[in-house]
């Protein structure tokens, strides 16, 4: 047990009185290529990274919930009884969101002491809230003495979806719990989103002296805001007008925006969509050749798409890309839903210095706070501790 598990048990101990019935991590993500394809029913490539949310649970003999956090100084108190929508609001809705929906699915689950420490960074774009759901999941679900499979794990990725949308109100399309609950160290994980089928692609840029570096800009954003639900419906409008269910389904792009040729939102929505789904075949492609040159420029052009036709970029991102492609990377892009967060850049492992130097340099002249850098590892997913 690390030292990290140590001090959530005792921490937990300290708040609670007694030890905790399970713990568990669960890792944030780096969405390498294809955004905003998941709720567009098309494949996207995320990856789990090294930093994780912790959580520890314990349950109770009455209906009470009672949820901290090691970086709240409040506890927030309910009755697990009446959860649901609107009754917990701000970070809480996304544990106790849990909770309500693993108890919508059937689950006999009583009251409960949750105490998590979150150490993916908030706002940055890195799922810090499916790292949340995830870690209170799979520790509930270990509480609860019940198994740990695939197919368990695939329910708690449904349970942590319903708690995401319906609970904390972020119109999510799923990719985030999957890759925190399914992630594999040195991989990236292939999502179909309309199928759910998984698929493990190798991601180890360091064998090739690469490495990936996450820029986050600390412009925060929040997908609960009104940007991230407007291009989702401005998406499904357009499926809509299609005669699909989803955007993925088209089979004739050009055509498709031949037929949205009237409404130059929709068109261009729907142009970033079946770009980076194509994108994210060439990528799949390229790095089972291991020629991450090729896949670089697919970063870059996927950002473009963002920016251009997704309208989803922000300047603080657009500088970061631009400062990182200046200091020889192969490839940069924001990631995320957008709206701020961070930007990923594939770079040569002597080159990361000179791209955190001159990102620090470029916010520095316009008077931003300067961007935190971290590198980000192919880690794996969720685990029970102890």
């Amino acid at each position: 047990m690390s030292h990290r598990d140590h001090r959530l048990r005792d921490d937990f101990t300290a708040q609670f009185g007694a030890v905790p019935d399970a713990e568990a991590l669960a890792p944030g993500r780096v969405n390498l290529i294809g955004e905003h394809v998941d709720y567009n029913g098309g494949r996207c490539l995320p990856m789990a990274i090294s930093q994780s949310t912790y959580a520890a649970v314990r349950l109770r003999s009455d209906t009470t919930v009672t949820i901290r956090s090691r970086q709240q100084a409040d506890a927030w108190t309910g009755d697990v009884t009446r959860l649901g929508p609107g009754d917990a609001t701000g970070w809480v809705a996304y544990a106790a969101g849990v909770v309500w929906a693993m108890r919508e699915r059937g689950l006999d689950v009583p009251g409960l002491d949750v105490l998590v420490d979150g150490q993916v960074p908030l706002g940055a774009g890195l799922s810090s809230s499916a790292a949340l759901e995830c870690s209170v999941a799979l520790a509930l679900n270990a509480a609860l003495g019940r198994p740990d499979s695939p197919d368990v794990r695939r329910a708690l990725i449904e349970d942590c979806i319903r708690a995401e949308r319906d609970v904390a109100g972020a119109p999510t399309g799923g990719m985030d719990q999957t890759v925190s609950m399914l992630g594999r160290a040195g991989h990236a994980l292939l999502l179909d989103c309309a199928t759910g089928r998984t698929t493990d692609v190798p991601w180890q840029p360091e064998a090739a002296g690469l490495a990936l570096l996450v820029i986050d800009t600390r412009a925060a954003h929040a997908l609960a805001d009104g940007g991230y639900a407007d291009r989702r419906a401005t998406c499904e409008s357009a499926a809509a007008l299609l005669g699909v269910s989803f955007l993925a389904e088209v089979t004739d792009p050009e055509a498709a925006l031949t037929r949205l040729a009237g409404d130059p939102v929709r068109q261009r929505r729907a142009r970033h969509v079946f770009t980076e789904l194509q994108r994210v075949d060439a990528a799949v492609t390229d790095l089972a050749a291991a020629d991450f040159s090729a896949f670089g420029r697919l970063l870059t052009a996927s950002h473009a798409s963002l920016r251009d036709d997704f309208e989803v970029s922000c300047a603080e991102l657009d500088v970061t890309v631009e400062a990182c492609l200046a200091a020889g990377a192969l490839g940069a892009r924001m990631t995320g839903g957008g709206f701020g967060g961070s930007a990923i850049a594939l770079l040569r492992e002597a080159d990361v210095d000179d791209a955190v130097a001159a990102c620090t340099e470029a916010f520095d002249i316009r008077g931003w706070r300067a961007p935190r850098c971290l590198p980000a590892i192919a880690a794996g997913g969720a685990r029970v501790l102890g």
